[in-house]
């Protein structure tokens, strides 16, 4: 149920990044990496807190971000 929980948190800071970056469409791309990594920082500390273990965290970190992103651009394609 813990995983269940963060991946579901992590769903809502990656729609919060993907509003942020869409509403700074005209900053630098040196802007947005700096700020994706905090958002990426942000998710992994929330998942550390729920999970309690660095490795899972991690891999759960990085597994909503992929999934969320192919979610993301195979809805884009459909548009």
């Amino acid at each position: 149920m813990r995983i269940y929980l963060t991946v579901i948190l992590q769903f809502i800071i990656w729609s919060g990044f993907t509003l942020i970056e869409w509403l700074s469409n005209h900053d630098q791309l040196i802007y947005k990496v700096m700020m994706f990594f905090i958002f990426f920082y942000i998710a992994f500390i929330i998942a550390n807190k729920l999970v309690q273990s660095i490795g899972k965290s991690f891999f759960i970190t990085t597994s909503s971000l992929l999934i969320y992103t192919s979610i993301h651009y195979s809805l884009l394609l459909l548009i």
